[in-house]
């Protein structure tokens, strides 16, 4: 019996005249969401810069700070950016400068540079050898391997964007990120004048920390790659389905689908998925149920196949595979791929 799909798809309807006005605002109704989460955001900061004025107590008051911060939005805000960054959330273009310019630092991310990141390379390099983030050369249950990943990222992972976006010639992109990283790197030396202390708590720290959540998370997401088609979604990829993560988060397990239809809208992926077993099974896809990309990354670190096998989706068409079978073959889809 195949799993019913859980995964929510609706957001809360329009009620107040504040979501009225910012119905008028939206390119997309279905974002709504994204237009309340923003204005939570914005509202929150104002703590961040109320740590400014705390004094020799901020310290005190940081873990408080940083449990509001870690289990209330950071998770949906940088899934909010994700989105808004494949599909412009107003119409007036300046508006859309608010998620990653006046919200961004707040949450770890600096200016531009998620958007330089993901839209200009990532996903047209697909984890490829030239994907700056490309997981096909680890071995991927490594804890030494995935180290190397995410230090060689934080040192000197800007620096090599900004020669690929040279390289390819993306002039505008290599602007606006350059610019992005100079602008926030500029106050925050301006900001640990005034209060150092706070500068680290508020945006140093979320910085450093969202930056290894993100590479956990694609780790994860491009652990288990097929050597066979490296470039081809299904073989590269994999699906998270049934998730409180899901729920939270606009619906980011389904990646195969994202990197077969990055424009697709957060709503549909579910149904989509749903129309496409048959193909995912043909492919012989990597579909997880109850488990997220943080999990697996986890687990694999844990070398738990088991644990993974488990939560693997029959899917039609697929071989049939016992539980020790199932944990070998995602073995198998994780060694290094050199050619």
């Amino acid at each position: 019996m195949r799993p019913v799909n859980t995964d929510s798809t609706l957001a809360r309807p329009a009620h107040s005249a504040v979501d009225r006005w910012l119905l008028g605002l939206l390119n997309d109704e279905r974002d709504l969401v994204f237009a309340r989460l923003s204005l939570t955001c914005l509202a929150f900061q104002v703590i961040g810069v109320g740590l400014f004025f705390v004094g020799e107590r901020v310290w005190m008051v940081a873990p408080i700070y940083w449990a509001a911060w870690g289990f209330g939005l950071v998770d949906r805000f940088i899934l909010m950016l994700h989105c808004t960054s494949h599909r412009a959330l107003y119409k007036d273009r300046r508006l859309n400068h608010v998620i990653p310019w006046m919200i961004g630092p707040f949450f770890g991310q600096t200016p531009e540079s998620y958007f330089a990141h993901h839209m200009g390379m990532h996903h047209p390099e697909n984890n490829l050898r030239e994907d700056l983030s490309s997981t096909i050369a680890y071995q991927r249950d490594s804890v030494r391997g995935w180290l190397h990943y995410f230090f060689s990222f934080l040192v000197v992972g800007l620096p090599l964007l900004a020669d690929y976006h040279r390289r390819k010639d993306n002039r505008k992109l290599l602007r606006r990120l350059l610019f992005g990283e100079a602008t926030f790197w500029a106050m925050m030396a301006v900001l640990s004048l005034v209060n150092w202390q706070a500068t680290l708590i508020v945006f140093v720290i979320p910085v450093i920390t969202i930056r290894a959540l993100m590479m956990a998370g694609n780790w994860g997401q491009h652990a288990f790659v097929g050597a066979a088609d490296p470039a081809n979604p299904y073989l590269n990829s994999i699906t998270c389905i049934n998730t409180r993560y899901n729920r939270r988060c606009f619906n980011d397990g389904y990646h195969i689908l994202h990197h077969i239809k990055p424009r697709t809208h957060y709503t549909e992926y579910p149904a989509e998925f749903e129309a496409n077993r048959a193909e995912y099974g043909r492919q012989d896809a990597i579909v997880f149920e109850g488990i997220d990309f943080f999990q697996v990354w986890l687990f694999l670190m844990l070398k738990q196949y088991h644990w993974l096998a488990r939560r693997m989706v029959r899917l039609p068409g697929a071989p049939e595979r016992s539980e020790t079978e199932a944990a070998a073959f995602l073995k198998s889809r994780l060694t290094p791929i050199v050619a």
